[in-house]
């Protein structure tokens, strides 16, 4: 059972690395325009449920595959909210 947890929690960090090339384009771009919010807020909001629910039962692979996930999705957030008023100044100064 000990290689299934391994397996699981793996695969928990890697799908979790998904968010990181986002926060990335984001940083280098300095530009949120094409990011949904809503998306992000969902998906911040679950991995730290998830986590949660990890820590209340004491199982270290939710709790090692979310950590990652909580760590990427609010960067996003974080980032979201850092360059959304550079997304706006820039529609504005085209008109």
């Amino acid at each position: 059972m000990k290689i299934f947890q391994i397996f699981v929690a793996t695969i928990g960090v890697l799908m979790s690395f998904g968010y990181f090339p986002q926060a990335y384009k984001i940083y280098k771009l300095k530009s949120v325009k094409e990011i949904s919010l809503i998306n992000y807020i969902i998906l911040g909001i679950g991995t730290f449920m998830w986590f949660l629910y990890g820590v209340l039962i004491k199982d270290m692979t939710l709790i090692f595959g979310f950590a990652v996930g909580i760590i990427g999705s609010w960067l996003i957030l974080f980032l979201f909210f850092k360059y959304r008023n550079k997304d706006a100044n820039t529609d504005n100064s085209l008109k």
